[in-house]
């Protein structure tokens, strides 16, 4: 029998559960620390996020949208040898040459082009693209419907909104949020955040 916990009793939980189901677990528990919740999507909500120690032998993914978060319990969850696996979607397309490290969850739609490489813990949401040759860092977010073309480097923990584009062969640094609807043509060196089309740093011009 195939067991997961994820962690982070969420609507971005439930995704993920749904998406466990379709890839054969049958056994799926929640831990999250709002301590008001009992289940989520029909499945039970069995303690805290640090409870995951009660469940050595099942495996694990970190449902929790912040990506600092995110980052936090997966890098616990690693460095006791607990299994961090990758979850897609079986209505998502996967290209060739395509390298998806654990913890990324890849979501129905979505779409992942040749020789792209995705680190650790991100999210790559509902309709959304990254096409060829993409350098995806770790815990980044690629939300939904938004579009990253050929050759782009992300770093770590970067945001890309809803909708927003990242045109061909640009590079975002870590830590930054690229807002809903957004059009990044140009390189991406300061971190912040960014709006507009094309996309500006959030106060200035």
């Amino acid at each position: 029998m195939k067991n997961l916990v994820i962690i982070g009793a969420s609507g971005h939980g439930k995704v993920i559960g749904d998406i466990a189901v379709r890839n054969g677990y049958e056994e799926i528990v929640f831990l999250d620390d709002n301590e008001s919740l009992s289940e989520c999507a029909g499945f039970l909500v069995a303690g805290r996020g640090d409870d995951f120690i009660r469940y050595p032998d099942r495996d694990f993914v970190v449902a929790i949208g912040n990506a600092s978060v995110r980052q936090f319990y997966q890098e616990k969850l690693e460095a006791q040898n607990y299994r961090v696996v990758t979850l897609i979607h079986p209505q998502a397309v996967i290209g060739r040459r395509v390298e998806i490290s654990p913890g990324t969850v890849v979501m129905a739609g979505a779409v992942i082009n040749s020789d792209a490489r995705i680190g650790k813990g991100c999210i790559v949401n509902t309709c959304s693209s990254i096409d060829h040759d993409c350098l995806i860092g770790d815990y980044v977010h690629v939300s939904v419907g938004a579009h990253v073309a050929g050759g782009v480097s992300i770093k770590d923990r970067t945001w890309i909104g809803a909708g927003a584009v990242v045109s061909n062969g640009v590079a975002i640094c870590d830590d930054c949020m690229i807002g809903a609807g957004a059009v990044v043509v140009r390189d991406i060196s300061v971190q912040g955040t960014y709006v507009g089309v094309p996309a500006k740093r959030n106060g200035h011009e």
